[in-house]
């Protein structure tokens, strides 16, 4: 078999069911991992500067918590529309802490919390406010965008789909 034979066999191959069924196998397979279990993002905006810059590129982990809820510093993928419209937001406070903004240091349980992905200075103002049951507190890495621009606060767990790969 000559180099241009393989080539063209390769571009087009003959349709047998052999074939029909393979193409099958990766179309379906490629709707299940891609539909249900890394779901592609593009991040749009700036909350979470610098951690993921607005137009990057992620995909969301779906199984992420199949057996455990979310951490507190884990970034998550939250379900605002579907899953055609999610944000990406880092926990900060998980059900049953207080938590407050003072100066523009995030406190938990009345203790300063340490957040080294945050790199712009903040002066972010918040009465402390106990997250509820089955809920926990998130908050974009930008500090330094005012607070009024930013969606945060306290979300239902049930809302959370996954986790960014990277």
């Amino acid at each position: 078999m000559t180099e241009q034979s393989r080539l063209q066999e390769f571009l087009f191959p003959r349709v047998t069911p052999r074939f029909l069924l393979r193409a099958a196998a990766v179309a379906l397979g490629t709707y299940l991992l891609f539909g249900h279990v890394l779901i592609p993002m593009i991040v749009r905006g700036h909350s979470m500067d610098p951690t993921y810059r607005d137009g990057g590129f992620t995909f969301c982990f779906t199984g992420a918590y199949l057996f455990g809820g979310p951490k507190r510093g884990d970034v998550v993928a939250v379900r605002l529309a579907g899953r055609k419209v999610m944000l990406l937001k880092r926990v900060v406070a998980l059900e049953g802490e207080e938590v407050a903004f003072r100066a523009g240091v995030l406190q938990v349980d009345g203790r300063a919390v340490e957040e080294p992905y945050v790199k712009s200075p903040c002066d972010w103002e918040l009465e402390p406010r106990r997250v509820e049951k089955g809920c926990v507190y998130l908050v974009g890495d930008n500090r330094g965008m005012a607070a009024e621009q930013h969606d945060f606060g306290q979300t239902p767990v049930a809302r959370i789909v996954g986790r960014p790969l990277w």
